[in-house]
């Protein structure tokens, strides 16, 4: 056993022992029924945010998308390697979800990469790419923090993280399934920050324009 995943070796020993047999029969039905998920969740790559703990989600709920940022690149039909563009499809117009959640998070280094950039060379081109992604809810948080309205950097990235979630839906809503399944109400989009130290999640209110906790 390789001693630096000892404790991923021992997590699993006791997945198969404890937690796999106490939920043996729901890994079973979800074999023969196949996969049912009540959403597609689009979090972060970062390793403090798991989608399944914060939210109490079980296996076979979810259909998760993690890349960084917890952005999506508009809709482009093109016959490139579109690994977000492919798992939104597959997750809408294959498997029917009724949901999709974009879930940003608090100290989001995508984000502070936008204000931070990091140096480009030869092993991160396409992560300075992907950051792109992120310019628009950039620049709006700069305008605002011009006006006098955010008075330091903390809240100027939080509030780049709301917009930036805010934003992807946005995206969201140029991939022809998505758009079509939302103008026929069979599907619902919804903008979600989690804040890491405090636990709490806030939803996105387009009809008051703010973000609220969940409960």
């Amino acid at each position: 056993m390789d001693k630096r995943l000892k404790t991923f070796v021992e997590g699993h020993s006791d997945f198969r022992q404890v937690r796999f047999e106490k939920n043996r029969k729901r890994f079973y039905d979800l074999v023969q029924k196949g996969q049912n998920p009540k959403a597609l969740f689009i979090g972060c790559s970062d390793s403090r945010v798991v989608p399944e703990l914060i939210i109490g989600s079980k296996p076979g709920d979810l259909f998760i998308i993690r890349n960084i940022g917890n952005f999506v690149a508009p809709f482009k039909p093109d016959a490139d390697f579109h690994a977000t563009a492919s798992a939104i499809e597959y997750a809408v117009s294959i498997l029917e979800v009724s949901d999709i959640i974009v879930c940003g998070h608090s100290h989001c280094g995508a984000i502070e990469a936008l204000f931070h950039p990091i140096q480009k060379n030869n092993e991160n081109i396409h992560t300075i790419k992907w950051l792109e992604l992120g310019e628009i809810a950039k620049n709006t948080a700069l305008l605002q923090y011009k006006n006098g309205e955010l008075k330091n950097t903390d809240k100027m990235l939080r509030y780049t993280e709301k917009l930036s979630v805010v934003h992807q839906i946005d995206n969201l809503l140029t991939y022809p399934g998505v758009k079509r399944r939302v103008d026929d109400g069979t599907l619902f989009l919804h903008a979600w920050h989690y804040e890491i130290e405090s636990g709490i999640i806030e939803s996105y209110d387009d009809a008051l324009y703010e973000f609220r906790p969940l409960r």
